[in-house]
């Protein structure tokens, strides 16, 4: 037998180095209002991730260019010298000038209206120089695409086809695998395009074309199939640009003419009208209503994530329809809500983040991903954009049902990191059972009230640490810890492992966060109680650092989601990096208090990228050039975010109406920002407790029928209670008040009836005080 020869023609280095997405610092982020189901990111200049048919699929890692002219060639991203602009801050049309040694290269994206193609005009101009489009698909987020190189460039993978047209078409194409046969490497290698390889196919595939002329227009379409990836494409160039561009201007002047943002200055205007566009653009189409956390991957560049921050965190969601309600946008905000009841599961719970579509991504369970929805019901009740509809107050019933069940401990806090009581959890769980509490009849609105009578009491047993570590240095009596664990676990004297760090575990009380301000924030706790000014105090010496930006914040102090050291990407373990989400918080606390939250706004706008997107982190370093790291600016964590848009937002609302949007006229009504005497303490053991103040009764709980046996500390006085339902799956044995000062300490133990089995440990609570 002969040796068989390889095909000509074919490119070497099947299947391709691992893919990547693209960094995360983004530029811009756009979309239509139309009927079309794209969304692209632009980052350094040119178009990184382009999303379909949904926010939660993005399909390739970027479409540029290289500049090819007779002093060399250039690729532009690498180049890094660009300006960007939009036509309205308000409107987002991106448009990039590039320049460099011989060449202007202008570029503007346009998201197509009515078709699933992304349109961009490209002018070049110079002495010779020429223009290539470079083009990485990652269809389906697979690494095994196949491409085709012709009159125009294609792919096909995972039930998705692209297609990239020209108006004036390509003199020359070629397809190859990234990282041997790719356009970059023939110019890397040769200084010019000298390949033309027809088709490159189950790797990870990249597409290049000379362009036949200067200038003109790209049309890249998506679809099922690439015939009709084909059509769109073609279809796109064939509408006129001019008015293709006048329609989304409309649209978006349209959307954008409803804001009600509040007088301020011209600065902040802007970034508020980007703001709002930044939190619409992130709205979904196909699955109206679901807003993702970003359009990003963070680290993007280093690895291959079929996650990323293109999910939808029901926290996140939320805050951002909080901040379209202090906008004026209250229909996006009932659609946001409407999608949200179609995502709660049976039990009553949302998934820790999912798709667009509801498919669970991670698998945890989160109570404020619980809570917040019931709380932005209860903002479109106030704001007179919802009535009590079947479809809400279902959800709103088995959103209770699951926080009552299982609550007030969280499997996981806001960080998505540690299971346990987290005083921002607690705050927005209790708003909820409160502003709930007129959905029910009597007899549950009332155990609804004095549960959270009963959480509300007793927060400081679970998260404010007297005498704690840290409160000598500062001068102060105590602070509220970031969380704490399980009562089972320790609790306040129990230990907490951070993720992301070598060696993570750490004492409770020597761990501090800013999830105490939300206690102002839902007016469970004066902004004036000294627990609360002395936490405060404590944060800004703790965690607080004045950057070239203003001032921002940590999220707890020995942090590891961020950068390493060296600047390079979080890998799972890293050293964390300031928020500028949280700067909006302590801005927040700065309204409540009575003082000024400019300098917070100012600084936040200040953090913003070049395209005045907000990141989630900023860079707390020394500048490192060469990874464009620059302290006070963003990181390469996600960017835009969301959550962050709607932070600037909701702060901008406070400083001139002096309310967060978090705040209910019903918890400020019950409790007035002072910690409440409940009657009855409410023990599970889930959140048990060894002492009770006297004159309180108590309820046992359990989600099954018992039997109380209970006596005195020596087991005397013995007695036995049967329980009784007390509403939401719960059954209940109350001891009263008096019993319990006659026994001093309740001594018990549960026998389950219908399992006939006794739960064979003993339990005791003492009268304190």
């Amino acid at each position: 037998m002969t040796e068989q020869q390889p095909i000509k023609n074919t490119p070497p280095g099947a299947p391709g180095i691992a893919p990547t997405w693209s960094s995360s610092d983004k530029d811009a982020v756009t979309t239509s209002l139309g009927s079309s189901r794209i969304w692209a990111t632009v980052g350094h200049g040119i178009v990184n991730e382009v999303y379909w048919p949904s926010t939660g699929h993005p399909q390739i890692r970027d479409l540029g260019f290289i500049v090819a002219g007779p002093d060399g060639w250039t690729e532009i991203k690498r180049a890094n010298r660009y300006a960007i602009s939009t036509p309205h801050d308000g409107v987002p049309l991106p448009k990039v000038v590039h320049e460099g040694p011989g060449y202007r290269l202008e570029l503007e994206f346009l998201c197509h209206p009515l078709r699933d193609t992304l349109l961009i005009r490209y002018a070049l101009s110079g002495d010779g120089v020429r223009l290539y489009a470079l083009l990485a698909p990652h269809l389906g987020g697979s690494g095994s695409n196949d491409a085709f190189a012709s009159e125009e460039l294609s792919a096909l993978g995972a039930n998705v086809a692209l297609c990239l047209r020209a108006d004036s078409g390509f003199s020359r194409s070629s397809a190859g695998y990234v990282g041997s046969s790719d356009g970059w490497q023939d110019f890397h290698a040769n200084g010019a395009m000298t390949w033309s390889y027809p088709e490159a196919r189950d790797g990870n595939v990249s597409l290049m074309g000379e362009l036949a002329a200067n200038s003109g227009t790209l049309s890249l379409g998506f679809a099922e199939t690439a015939e009709g990836a084909r059509t769109l494409s073609r279809s796109g160039l064939a509408d006129d640009y001019d008015e293709t561009v006048d329609l989304f201007v409309e649209q978006w002047r349209q959307w954008t003419a409803g804001l009600r943002i509040p007088y301020t200055t011209p600065q902040l205007q802007r970034a508020a009208e980007l703001s709002a566009a930044v939190i619409k653009v992130h709205e979904d189409r196909t699955y109206a209503g679901a807003v993702v956390a970003s359009l990003s991957v963070p680290w993007g560049s280093s690895h291959d994530d079929a996650g990323g921050y293109h999910l939808v965190w029901t926290r996140d969601t939320v805050e951002a329809a909080f901040a379209l309600v202090t906008i004026g946008k209250l229909e996006d905000a009932g659609r946001t809500l409407d999608y949200l009841i179609g995502t709660q599961a049976e039990d009553g719970s949302w998934a820790q983040n999912y798709f667009p579509d509801g498919r669970g991504y991670w698998t945890g369970k989160q109570l404020d991903e619980v809570a917040l929805p019931v709380l932005l019901a209860a903002k479109l009740q106030a704001a007179g954009h919802l009535t009590f509809s079947a479809p809400e107050q279902n959800m709103v019933r088995k959103a209770i049902g699951f926080i009552v069940r299982n609550g007030p401990m969280s499997d996981q806090d806001r960080w998505e990191e540690n299971a346990g009581a987290s005083p921002f959890t607690l705050s927005v769980v209790i708003s909820a059972l409160v502003v709930a509490a007129d959905y029910f009849a009597e007899a549950e609105r009332d155990y609804l009230l004095a549960l959270a009578d009963c959480w509300n009491e007793r927060i400081e047993d679970w998260t404010y640490a007297a005498q704690g570590p840290l409160a000598a240095d500062a001068g102060i009596a105590g602070y509220y810890v970031r969380m704490s664990p399980r009562p089972a676990e320790g609790g306040l004297a129990g230990a907490i492992d951070r993720r992301n760090v070598a060696h993570g575990r750490v004492a409770a009380k020597a761990l501090l966060g800013m999830e105490f301000l939300y206690l102002v924030r839902t007016g469970l706790r004066s902004p004036h109680d000294q627990r609360i000014v002395d936490t405060v105090k404590l944060v800004d010496s703790v965690l607080r650092r004045e950057t070239p930006s203003g001032p921002s914040y940590y999220r707890y102090n020995g942090d590891g989601y961020g950068e390493k050291d060296d600047g390079s990407a979080f890998d799972g373990i890293g050293v964390g990096r300031l928020w500028p989400l949280l700067t909006g918080e302590r801005g927040h606390y700065a309204v409540a208090a009575g003082e000024d939250a400019q300098p917070y706004l100012d600084a936040m706008v200040r953090m913003a990228g070049p395209g005045g997107l907000l990141p989630e982190q900023i860079w707390d370093s020394a500048a490192i050039p060469e990874r464009g790291l620059e302290p006070g600016k963003p990181s390469g964590s996600a960017m835009p975010l969301v959550w962050a848009h709607g932070e600037l937002l909701k702060l901008l609302a406070a400083s001139v109406t002096g309310r967060c949007a978090e705040s209910f006229a019903q918890v400020e009504t019950r409790y007035g920002g002072q910690s409440p005497q409940a009657d009855c303490w409410i023990w599970r053991e889930s959140s048990a407790f060894a002492g009770v103040p006297k004159g309180r009764d108590v309820r046992v709980e359990c989600e099954e029928p018992f039997v109380l046996h209970f006596g005195d500390a020596d087991w005397k006085q013995v007695s036995e209670r049967d329980s009784m339902p007390v509403g939401f799956g719960m059954h209940g044995v109350t001891v009263e008040a008096d019993v319990l000062v006659r026994l001093g300490t309740l001594r018990f133990t549960v026998f389950f009836t219908e399992r006939q089995a006794w739960r064979e440990q003993d339990f005791a609570i003492s009268l304190r005080g």
